[in-house]
């Protein structure tokens, strides 16, 4: 299973039980997040993007529709599987995620 693949079975299961810890544990301890096209964001850290998603906890599971290479996709929200929300791409040292950047922009509008 590719990187990209666990952290969207991470994500997914965080949003079904409210438990982000799984998912976190992909983190290296100074990963970012990053959001374009929206305005939230960026954070900076394993425990403080954990929090967030503690704090914050999206509402929806992720769909990937079409790669774009081993670590990203095309996305889609699980309510509307068909029509893309963005763009989920990974960055990764050592096995661990270093930054995540989710684009929004080029689907807008």
């Amino acid at each position: 299973m590719s990187l990209l693949d666990e952290y969207v079975e991470r994500f997914n299961a965080g949003v079904r039980s409210g438990d982000w810890a799984p998912m976190v544990e992909l983190l290296a301890p100074d990963a970012a997040l990053e959001f374009e096209g929206i305005p939230v964001g960026p954070f900076a850290g394993r425990d403080v993007i954990g929090e967030t998603y503690r704090d914050q906890p999206p509402d929806d599971e992720i769909v990937l529709l079409a790669r774009l290479g081993e670590s990203s996709a095309v996305y889609a929200w699980a309510k509307e599987p068909t029509r893309p929300a963005g763009e989920l791409h990974l960055e990764a040292r050592n096995g661990a995620i270093t930054r995540i950047r989710v684009l929004y922009e080029s689907f807008s509008g």
